[in-house]
């Protein structure tokens, strides 16, 4: 499947030998080989049972790992921020190899967050069209009528893009407080793609939670707590992606 086939760089980069700038000299200088060939292209596709040498010295691949996290509030999506904020990765001192989240989960939102450093999963799990199902709660502000949560199955526009919902359920309501409790499931995941949604309907997301991701659950884990996915879980999430690509 051509979601195995990555860039030499970023198959460079990700060994943790060094940057994916200086991998890309480095394949232009004519220091990295593919099955014993110079490679000079920047952009070259290669499998993981491609050989891969760097200065005459073989590539060490790490040990594909995954992770689920249960990501709190106030945590960026991403292995370093540039306002020093606090980022996933550093709930994972103890982890050697070079993890990095698997798409993203805004800053004020909590929940499933799976981190990896194996690139084919990651992009074979966010496959932008048939994306694997993610559950989230939403508190709103508003009691939402069933004609406008139907709209979410439509479609709402914002900013040129359309967001859509794959079902919807109401939880709960609070008319004292003129608030409600949906649980939503999508398969895309645009750029905070529930809170806009919700904005364009006018209920704005006072609180969200991804409660569900594919066939992994929160169940065990505390918030900013991780566990390691199962043999059996990776295979169940990578055959989930797959049957999804091909319908």
């Amino acid at each position: 499947m051509s979601n195995t086939n990555e860039r030499l760089q970023k198959v460079i980069a990700q060994s943790g030998i060094t940057s994916r700038r200086k991998a890309e000299i480095l394949i232009v200088e004519g220091k990295v080989k593919v099955n014993n060939k110079v490679v000079t292209e920047l952009g070259t596709k290669v499998t993981p049972e491609d050989k891969i040498e760097v200065d005459g010295v073989p590539l060490e691949k790490e040990q594909s790992v995954y992770y689920l996290f249960y990501k709190p509030r106030g945590v960026i999506s991403s292995v370093k921020d540039e306002k020093g904020r606090k980022v996933v990765t550093d709930f994972f001192p103890e982890v050697e190899e070079r993890i990095y989240p698997i798409g993203r989960l805004d800053y004020d939102s909590s929940g499933a967050l799976l981190l990896t450093n194996d690139g084919a999963f990651a992009n074979l799990v966010m496959h932008p069209k048939y994306g694997v199902e993610k559950v989230y709660v939403a508190k709103v502000k508003g009691i939402p009528s069933k004609e406008d949560l139907r709209k979410l199955i439509k479609g709402v526009k914002d900013k040129g893009e359309v967001l859509k919902a794959l079902r919807f359920r109401v939880l709960s309501t609070d008319k004292k407080k003129n608030t409600s409790l949906l649980e939503l499931t999508l398969r895309e995941g645009k750029n905070r793609h529930v809170r806009r949604m919700m904005e364009q309907l006018g209920y704005p997301v006072i609180k969200l939670k991804r409660e569900k991701y594919g066939i992994l659950t929160l169940d065990g884990l505390r918030v900013g707590e991780f566990r390691k996915l199962t043999p059996k879980e990776v295979n169940q999430m990578r055959n989930l992606a797959s049957k999804n690509v091909e319908e």
